[in-house]
């Protein structure tokens, strides 16, 4: 796969422009998921963190916005993507070590090294299970090639011990994920996003840590939007859900030290 061309990319703010990212105007292009993913992660100065999957960088930069001083890599199958990874690292005054690479068969220096947390954001439809793209990175990014159970597996091995996976997924893949979670990974936590109060979760956010032994905790949902339907246009993000998008706060998380509790 070749790579984009110049008038093939557009440049978008992301944390009230804290972070500008080039990204394909047509093909898989970042919206909100991996913003509330990289809010999710506890990490402090001078951890080590890993995104499998990376895409063009966005979780990794948005994690390095709030938290300063991390160490950061990634690991993205699409050379393109890659590609544009280090561009918007670089474009952001940030490092990021990217790996092009199926994290199914990383290569020998990945696997030398332990992180304090692993973050995913993996294709959210089981392979054949949504509709077919023209754009094969969009194809690759939303439709499941390694199966789920690999990219946890591959979270586990590289985690240092009592470090932390955050995973954002569809709420209906939430079986799959905790059944993936037997082999060292526990202290599970899931904290459901809901679109609106009354709403189903669309989507949930997996905590794990790696020989972790507390029990499994189902958090309340944490609602994104106000009021119960779509009446305006314009965004309609519940205080707390836009500081996080707009400003780079944090993620509300349930019973964390300076994390307000989850509402609904």
């Amino acid at each position: 796969m070749s790579g984009f061309a110049e008038h093939e990319l557009s440049c978008n703010g992301f944390l009230g422009g804290r972070v500008q990212l080039w990204q394909p105007v047509r093909g898989y292009r970042a919206g909100v998921d991996p913003v509330l993913l990289a809010a999710a992660v506890p990490a402090r100065a001078g951890e080590k963190v890993l995104e499998l999957g990376c895409g063009a960088g966005q979780a990794l930069l948005c994690l390095a916005s709030r938290v300063p001083g991390l160490a950061l890599t990634g690991v993205e199958l699409q050379p393109p993507y890659a590609a544009l990874a280090r561009r918007n690292a670089a474009a952001n005054g940030q490092t990021v070590d990217v790996f092009e690479a199926d994290l199914s068969a990383p290569p020998e220096a990945l696997k030398q090294r332990q992180f304090h947390h692993v973050i995913a954001n993996p294709p959210y439809y089981k392979a054949g299970a949504h509709s077919q793209s023209s754009d094969g990175g969009r194809q690759v990014a939303l439709g499941e090639g390694t199966p789920l159970a690999e990219w946890i597996a591959t979270a586990a091995r590289r985690l240092a011990p009592k470090g932390y996976l955050h995973m954002i997924q569809r709420a209906d893949r939430l079986p799959d994920m905790l059944a993936a979670c037997g082999g060292g990974l526990g202290s599970l936590e899931v904290l459901p996003l809901a679109p609106r109060a009354g709403r189903a979760a669309e989507l949930v956010i997996l905590r794990a840590r790696k020989g972790g032994r507390a029990d499994f905790r189902l958090h309340a949902p944490l609602i994104l939007h106000e009021g119960t339907r779509h009446e305006r246009d314009g965004e309609s993000y519940r205080a707390e859900i836009r500081a996080v998008l707009r400003d780079g706060a944090a993620l509300p998380w349930p019973g964390r030290s300076g994390f307000p509790a989850a509402q609904t």
